[in-house]
């Protein structure tokens, strides 16, 4: 892994994320990891491309995605693309499965970092999964 890229609607959600990454207790394990959080800009991805655009370049960079739900029907949808393109070494994409929560709940964005972290420190035994919910 390269980086974690925050979908367009969850920058703000990932940098709650990090503030509890980068507390007290949990400091020394996200130094650990030397992620960067990465931008659309950063890595010259159009902030508007599709989802299948999106989900190869993250497998290509070895980016890691967290979204909070990029699940429209269609050829070129994130469910579509992770059934035809996914392979046993793909990083999942992480999606937060109640976005709003994170922004509004403290214990839900602590459980929620705390399981991330949990993902990274562990990637080569979720890769290959598609998707993981968060928390």
């Amino acid at each position: 892994m390269t980086g974690i890229l925050a979908d367009n609607n969850v920058e703000k959600h990932l940098d709650i994320l990090l503030y509890v990454w980068e507390s007290g207790e949990w400091r020394e394990l996200w130094d650990s990891l030397n992620l960067p959080l990465q931008t659309f800009e950063e890595l010259g991805i159009s902030r508007d491309v599709n989802d299948a655009v999106l989900w190869q370049e993250c497998q290509r960079r070895q980016v890691v995605l967290v979204t909070a739900n990029r699940n429209k029907e269609g050829a070129t949808s994130l469910e579509a693309t992770i059934r035809l393109h996914n392979r046993a070494d793909s990083l999942p994409v992480f999606t937060l499965a109640d976005a709003d929560r994170v922004l509004s709940e403290r214990a839900y964005a602590m459980r929620a970092a705390e399981k991330l972290l949990e993902y990274l420190f562990t990637i080569d035994k979720v890769r290959g999964t598609g998707r993981l919910y968060l928390p």
